[in-house]
């Protein structure tokens, strides 16, 4: 049980990898710190569910080993990520194309490489050797009608070109890749705001480009198939994508949280206890009374932060369905993330996740995560089933579905014109933080705590900080 009333230096509400981070670099700088969550454990909308032995994300946001928050935050040395194949695979007209820039020490020239990649890849109707013998593959699909005829499923052929154009369009795609990841971040933040889908299309790339290669990527890093992000937020991500790989955590999206949360001493995370109110010198509790401290740092999801905080702005969202299957025949693309350039049915993007992180999925099954992006359709496992067999080339009806999170508000969306850098200090002693400050991504959310508690130790003056701390505000509170 708690005491009822606490002293402390610093009180954070909310234990996502946002609060997390920002209590452990408060922690070590000699704050003392509590971190209180309502819900019965750590990690926000960073969950992982276990069934059977799997281990299924609600959300499943990708992560980049370009994203240099994961290198700069305190407890996260024993993360591992687990890389995707290099570039991404293109589901279009029934074929499968590589296209994406390879990660290396020159992330800049993986680019580069890329567009030559593509040049030498298996021409138009030609099949990897893996799958010489294997062109055709006759099924039943699921949601066949009783006595209908077998239907065909014809494998993808993995080929160059489309979706990306000629050469030139494709030299011109690497080009502007190679550009953003030479391009510092902070040079990025200062370029001319627009829609993303506008932004795009000024800057000389084909329709046949955007619509085919990069709309399906950024709806798989930013969950905006629409492309109303600030240009300034798709550039961050493109430039992640180009000069990183894309990649997703051992174990699950909750080791993060769990990572962050076992570098704290312990007593310092409470679960279970839902706050009430906040001010500058206290928090009160439903079930422990007032916590009494010398700051507030507000680190919960924003719908949450402005109901704690009147005046914060609420943003819009964009909601999120994940599905999880299992199958004893695996999928043959590998440790690939296959994007449907098509946009023929509600996924989004799929991976078999247990070829690029095998700790999600006993010995022998096969793990297989699909995203469908916006509200679901009626029926949305058979709907997904049927797409998923025409993206993979291979039934589906036997397939075991083993979990389907929605979740409504899942990502905060970024339209323009859209602040990144929000303030992180509403007034002195009162702090905000998460990916709605930020960009709504891990990293945005792990930047907005480094801000944060930058800010915070520099108010109490107890240590220099490594951010500058966000300017005082003079009138009202910052919303």
């Amino acid at each position: 049980m708690l005491e009822p009333a606490y002293q402390a230096d610093v009180v954070v509400v909310g234990a996502g990898v946002a609060g997390l981070s920002a209590a452990q670099r408060l922690n070590s700088a000699g704050v003392t710190t509590v971190v209180l969550e309502a819900a019965p454990c750590v990690g926000g909308r960073m969950a992982t569910e276990k069934v059977d032995g799997f281990r299924l994300d609600r959300i499943g946001q990708l992560l980049s080993t370009a994203y240099p928050e994961l290198a700069l935050t305190p407890g996260l040395g024993a993360l591992v990520l687990r890389p995707f194949a290099p570039g991404v695979l293109l589901h279009s007209d029934g074929r499968h194309h590589r296209a994406g820039a390879p990660a290396g020490a020159g992330g800049a020239r993986g680019a580069l490489h890329a567009v030559r990649a593509l040049a030498s890849a298996p021409r138009p109707g030609s099949l990897p050797r893996s799958r010489a013998g294997a062109s055709r593959a006759v099924a039943a699909l699921p949601g066949r009608r009783p006595g209908a005829p077998r239907q065909t499923v014809v494998p993808p052929r993995v080929r160059a070109g489309a979706p990306l154009g000629t050469a030139v369009d494709q030299a011109r795609l690497g080009a502007a890749l190679t550009r953003l990841a030479a391009t510092p971040a902070e040079r990025l933040l200062r370029r001319r705001e627009a829609p993303a889908a506008e932004a795009l299309a000024a800057r000389g790339l084909p329709a046949r480009t955007i619509d085919g290669f990069l709309r399906p990527l950024l709806a798989a890093l930013l969950c905006d198939p629409d492309l109303t992000t600030s240009s300034r937020c798709a550039d961050l991500a493109l430039r992640a994508f180009a000069a990183g790989r894309l990649c997703l955590p051992e174990g699950g999206a909750e080791v993060l949280p769990d990572l962050l949360a076992r570098t704290l001493p312990p007593g310092t995370v409470h679960t279970g206890v839902r706050v009430t109110s906040v001010s500058t010198t206290s928090v009160t509790t439903a079930e422990h009374g007032t916590f009494r401290c010398r700051a507030v740092l507000v680190a919960t999801d924003a719908r949450t932060a402005a109901e704690l905080l009147p005046g914060l702005r609420v943003p819009d969202f964009h909601p999120v369905t994940v599905l999880h299957h299992t199958t004893d025949e695996p999928p043959s693309t590998g440790a690939s993330l296959l994007l449907d350039a098509d946009r023929g049915g509600p996924v989004a993007h799929t991976t078999v996740t247990s070829r690029v992180d095998p700790s999600r999925a006993p010995a022998g099954r096969t793990l297989v995560t699909s995203t469908v992006l916006g509200a679901p359709p009626p029926g949305v496992d058979t709907a997904v089933r049927l797409h998923l067999a025409r993206l993979y080339g291979t039934s589906t009806a036997r397939w075991e579905t083993l979990a389907v999170h929605h979740t409504p508000e899942a990502v905060p969306t970024m339209r323009a014109p859209h602040d990144l850098r929000r303030p992180v200090r509403l007034l002195a002693g009162l702090y905000v933080c998460g990916d709605h400050r930020d960009t709504s991504t891990v990293q945005g959310a792990l930047h907005s705590a480094h801000r944060a508690s930058a800010a915070i130790l520099s108010d109490l003056g107890a240590a220099s900080p490594m951010h500058a701390a966000d300017p005082l505000p003079t009138a009202r509170r910052a919303a």
